[in-house]
């Protein structure tokens, strides 16, 4: 039994779906939704905002600010709410609509930058947004997840502790690379106690994470268009990059089986197979990191107006065989 007081005190993250039912693959599925973030999010925010507390970072007329996609507001407008802070979370219109509306249904203020900076970039001008609102307003604590190390410790004493508990036989992981949060505290966490464990980076296509060409991006949670400070690729076995596409194509075909995930986890999964496909049976046990659920995502990936706004007609047609 699960007792809490408070909304950010519920982490759960130790429910895994076996993946060999559904799509024939031998993976378990790490669901990260269960919580009232609905996302892994909630961990690394709830250990940013308590060190940003216990370091006197954070005072009574503080207002928390931070640059998100989507998924870590969330999470940081539920702990505000739940420690009764105030928080303002700055955003792009890549942000899912279901998801800015969760965000204000928690009390907090959304602000959308529409404009990204002169290299294109959204996230930089979020960033830019940012300095400037706490350069301008002394309450405004910005925690920065893209260089806080509260992220990835995260992580590295919860979400991989766990994980080398549930599978002392492990020995692929597959996780999402956004900030670089998630995959750097589980790396280091493995590095150190079970270097043996193939640690396969998952990215997006458009994506400069690690090196490559950048390109335009729709779905947001993954990827970056500049390099992440946090993230050390010589903790990483390999890379995998995935086409959006081909992440709409699994995420529908999980929904058809009852399973809606967000765009992330399809992401993930959509590597393994991959991954699977090149290797056949050269795992053991194998794991994915699914970051979220499905149901911000319903006007987005699980739309198909949406998706002809944004993909071929030929790509919508590979879509549409799933549904």
């Amino acid at each position: 039994m699960t007792v809490i007081s408070a909304a950010h005190e519920l982490l759960d993250g130790d429910v895994y779906i076996d993946l060999r039912t559904s799509l024939g693959l031998p993976l378990h599925l790490k669901c990260e939704g269960f919580n009232f973030a609905g996302s892994i999010k909630i961990q690394p925010a709830v250990r940013m905002v308590e060190a940003a507390q216990r370091d006197g970072l954070i005072g009574p007329d503080s207002v928390l600010i931070e640059s998100s996609s989507g998924n870590l507001g969330v999470a940081l407008a539920v702990i505000a709410a739940s420690k009764g802070m105030k928080f303002i979370c700055v955003t792009d219109p890549h942000c899912n609509p279901a998801t800015t509306a969760l965000i204000r249904a928690f009390g907090a203020e959304v602000v959308v930058v529409d404009e990204p900076d002169a290299s294109g970039s959204y996230l930089a001008a979020r960033k830019a947004y940012v300095r400037s609102s706490c350069a301008h307003n002394p309450h405004h604590v910005w925690l920065n997840q893209y260089e806080n190390p509260a992220n990835w410790i995260a992580h590295y004493e919860n979400t991989a502790a766990l994980l080398a508990k549930d599978f002392p036989d492990l020995d692929t992981l597959f996780i999402g690379t956004g900030t670089g949060g998630t995959l750097m505290g589980c790396a280091r966490y493995f590095r150190e106690h079970r270097p043996e464990i193939r640690i396969i980076a998952v990215d997006s296509m458009g994506s400069v994470s690690f090196a490559g060409a950048p390109g335009p991006r729709h779905i947001p949670g993954l990827g970056a268009s500049a390099p992440m400070p946090l993230i050390d690729p010589a903790l990483v076995d390999e890379v995998i990059r995935i086409h959006e596409v081909d992440t709409i194509h699994t995420c529908r075909r999980l929904a058809a089986r009852g399973l809606l995930l967000g765009g992330s986890s399809g992401t993930v999964i959509t590597a393994a197979a991959q991954w699977f496909a090149h290797h056949g049976g050269a795992t053991r046990t194998a794991v994915a990191i699914a970051p979220d659920l499905g149901e911000r995502y319903i006007n987005t990936i699980y739309n198909d107006t949406w998706v002809g706004r944004y993909y071929s007609q030929d790509d919508l047609d590979k879509i549409l065989e799933t549904s």
